[in-house]
């Protein structure tokens, strides 16, 4: 495959992967700030703001809307929602002979149909761009499960996504550690991550904060959980270059993925949440880096595509 696809598919993977994360994030955003109503608005659009990388103003308070411009509406950033979409149909109009037509279809008709998302969000709330982002993003991953072929194009895609997944994963968690530890807050939390209903199956209605950490950090068949969509990114890694190695890993991508998988793995539960923080730092660095060590192998034209830096808290 040549190593311009590949980056495409990579890149389609994360990108459509990153609009849909900050989709649920801001959604749960929102959802806090309407069900606290004497909660101090600048300082939580800050917090947002600081979590998902992105420089805020300092010349004025921030409200709402200014967060919704920058992360939602910004079509010129990749790191916001319509940036993101922006940047996945442009890298899907150049592989066009390697995706489905459907596939294509779908990310041309999400572009086109942004604008007048928009113009309906600022008439009746941001809840209708959100959810059509998170409902879009579902309809691509459906076509690209169901009309392409496991190959290397296929990993690619999967690859980037996974990646993305752990990142935004270590994201929403994040905000945890900037807010009082309430029960409303943690199963924000999990609606953000599609988790709500899979974790009241599992675990019943009692929203432990260490439960819902342990679940969207640890569980092995949720498949939004940063453990999951670590090992899929590992087994992306390992069908994309078979080897015969009879002692560690040469591969500078899969190691890391690989020790923080384990690490995670074989987590001391008990202390899980207290150590939280450290682990989702953790997480971050191991996306960003693997990200490296694959643009370098597989895409070395490139400049790989980063955060920003990320204030962090906790012990």
């Amino acid at each position: 495959m040549l190593s311009r696809i590949a980056e495409s598919l990579f890149w389609i993977g994360r990108y459509v992967e990153r609009a849909d994360d900050t989709a649920r994030i801001l959604d749960a955003f929102l959802g806090r700030l309407l069900e606290d109503p004497w909660a101090d608005e600048d300082a939580a659009c800050r917090s947002l703001m600081s979590i998902l990388g992105a420089p805020a103003p300092q010349d004025r308070r921030l409200t709402t809307g200014d967060v919704l411009e920058l992360l939602a509406f910004d079509a010129e950033d990749p790191s916001a929602i319509s940036g993101a979409i922006v940047a996945a149909r442009d890298n899907a109009r150049g592989v066009r002979e390697t995706i489905s037509s459907e596939m294509w279809e779908c990310l041309n008709v999400t572009w086109h149909t942004l604008a007048s998302r928009r113009v309906a969000a600022e008439r009746l709330g941001p809840t209708v761009f959100l959810s059509y982002v998170r409902e879009r993003a579902a309809v691509l991953a459906g076509l690209a499960e169901s009309t392409m072929s496991r190959d290397d194009g296929w990993r690619f895609l999967v690859l980037g996504r996974s990646l993305e997944r752990v990142d935004m994963t270590a994201r929403l968690l994040s905000i945890q550690t900037h807010t009082p530890d309430e029960v409303t807050g943690w199963r924000t939390v999990l609606r953000s991550c599609g988790a709500d209903e899979a974790f009241l199956r599992t675990h019943g209605g009692t929203f432990d904060p260490q439960r819902v950490t342990e679940f969207l950090l640890l569980d092995r068949l949720f498949p939004r959980s940063a453990l999951h969509a670590l090992g899929t990114a590992e087994q992306c890694l390992r069908d994309l270059a078979p080897t015969t190695e009879r002692a560690g890993v040469t591969d500078p991508a899969r190691r890391p993925i690989g020790q923080i998988r384990t690490r995670l793995e074989y987590a001391d539960i008990s202390t899980l949440l207290s150590e939280l923080p450290q682990h989702l730092r953790a997480l971050q660095q191991t996306c960003a880096t693997a990200s490296a060590a694959i643009t370098a192998r597989y895409f070395p034209q490139s400049t790989p595509v980063t955060w920003g830096t990320v204030a962090w808290g906790g012990s």
